[in-house]
């Protein structure tokens, strides 16, 4: 049975409440998986206070322990100022997540499923990382990574990540997109069971470039890319943006892959609000998140919806039984 971790994000969004709303849920379903937490103490109190909640919980003793409990990995008490990015907000979510990839390298937990950060409390922590998707990375020493979302209406990867979009058209490339291929391929059968996924490849240009009128991106590497790939790859491309996701292309494949962040992400949060999932591809840790961020405006309040963290937690799981599998197979094999 799969052991999960779930981090405590930025301290003053919405982190912690979803979470502590998800437990409760699930211990008022008799589960009986290894569920951990790491957050401050003060802060796993005051929501567990606010929320009214009675799952019962014990501090963690270096061992993740199955049963109606939630094992708490407390970290040092830090400063609420709830509905805002703070030094001590940006400190508790990065000890938090390095708390939980120490766990599951130690092989002490299967899963991380993480909550929303603020990337601006990063920056005034003073952590030289913009998102979770490039600590993750940077723990397994990793250069090939994705960022994929999941959902139940379409999947799809990002070539870029946090990029400005003036930077984006020098740091496309004929390896780059290659290897997101690759990864794309590799996470839909090894990870969701999908054999001999379809995967649609955007178009960087309005109208896809057209011809090269609009830019050469498409004609000198998107396409050439596409060409050589779809030798040993299901692979279709490079489709025109709007168009494709305007007339509903993306229900013939089984990935999408994007060229940059707000080309896949405003389309998907439009069709998937509240139930996305943001999925780490290309690396051991197994690593799922909410698709939204902090909400700081509604933090404290109560009222935050927990249904995306709850998808995280199901789609993290999905992935470990299956990784399992075809591990079991190969080794059969």
């Amino acid at each position: 049975m799969s052991r999960v971790i779930f981090t405590c994000g930025d301290i003053n969004g919405i982190g912690p409440e979803i979470a502590i709303k998800l437990f409760s849920k699930l211990f008022a379903s008799k589960s009986k998986r290894a569920l951990a937490f790491i957050c401050p103490l003060n802060v796993f109190e005051y929501y567990y206070k606010l929320l009214k909640v009675d799952f019962k919980y014990h501090f963690y003793n270096n061992e993740l322990r199955n049963g109606l409990s939630l094992n708490l990995i407390p970290l040092d008490n830090s400063k609420l100022i709830i509905g805002k990015a703070t030094k001590d907000s940006g400190k508790a979510a990065y000890q938090s997540i390095v708390k939980s990839i120490e766990l599951v390298k130690e092989g002490l937990a299967d899963v991380l499923v993480t909550a929303p950060i603020s990337k601006t409390a990063f920056n005034i922590a003073g952590i030289k990382f913009p998102g979770h998707t490039e600590l993750l990375a940077e723990s397994e020493k990793q250069k090939k990574f994705l960022m994929m979302f999941l959902s139940k209406k379409v999947n799809a990867a990002l070539l870029t990540i946090h990029n400005p979009l003036k930077d984006i058209s020098s740091l496309l490339s004929k390896e780059k997109i290659i290897d997101a291929l690759d990864i794309i391929q590799k996470t839909a059968t090894r990870d969701l069971g999908i054999q001999n996924p379809r995967i649609a490849v955007l178009g960087l240009n309005p109208h896809a470039g057209e011809n090269g009128n609009i830019g050469s991106e498409e004609k000198e590497i998107i396409t050439p890319v596409i060409k050589l790939s779809g030798k040993r790859m299901n692979i279709a491309g490079p489709f025109v943006p709007d168009a494709f996701w305007g007339a509903k292309f993306y229900k013939q494949f089984d990935f999408v892959l994007g060229m940059y962040h707000d080309q896949v992400l405003i389309p998907f949060k439009l069709m998937n609000f509240e139930r996305g999932v943001n999925y780490t591809a290309g690396l051991k840790i197994i690593r799922t998140s909410p698709d939204h961020g902090t909400a700081f405006d509604i933090a404290g309040k109560g009222i935050a919806n927990e249904t995306s963290i709850q998808e995280a937690y199901r789609i993290a799981l999905k992935i470990h039984s299956n990784r399992k599998r075809t591990i079991e197979e190969e080794k059969a094999y």
